[in-house]
Order: C-alpha cells, then structure tokens, then sequence
C-alpha cells in the first residue's frame, strides 16, 4: 500500500479523533485493542483492515472514501 495512502489516512483518523475530543488512549479502549495498535493505525504504519476502517466510518460519521482520501470534504454531521 502507498505510503502517502497510509499517512493520508492517519492525519484524517487523528483529526476525526480529536474533533470528538478523544485521546488515542480512549480510541484503543473503545476499540478494545492495545494502543500501540490504534497508534499505528493514527501514524500510517499499517494497513488497516475492513473491519477497523468500517468501524472508523461508522463511530465518526464519515465514509470509507473520506478516510482514504478519495472524497476531499467530510460530510455534514
């Protein structure tokens, strides 16, 4: 996966984060994982499977598309 992709996608999930007023502590446990785990996701160094990226749309309110960078402008909430 291209690296841009990846950085792309943890800039967009840490700025969703922090609009919510959450730290990455609070993410992970919402998530259930460990939070180096989240970390990488919020970093760009790693892959994030279907699972975590549908959650991720889901819990803030965006599209798949929007976390990828495919869609420029989030939707309205």
């Amino acid at each position: 996966m291209d690296r841009n992709i990846l950085a792309d996608f943890g800039k967009r999930l840490k700025a969703l984060r922090e609009e919510k007023g959450l730290k990455q502590r609070e993410m992970a446990d919402i998530m259930e994982i460990k939070l180096r785990q989240y970390q990488r996701y919020e970093y760009g160094e790693v892959g994030v499977p279907l699972e975590v990226l549908s959650f991720f749309a889901d819990f803030f309110g965006v599209t798949t598309d929007y976390l990828l960078g495919r869609e420029c402008e989030k939707p309205p909430s």
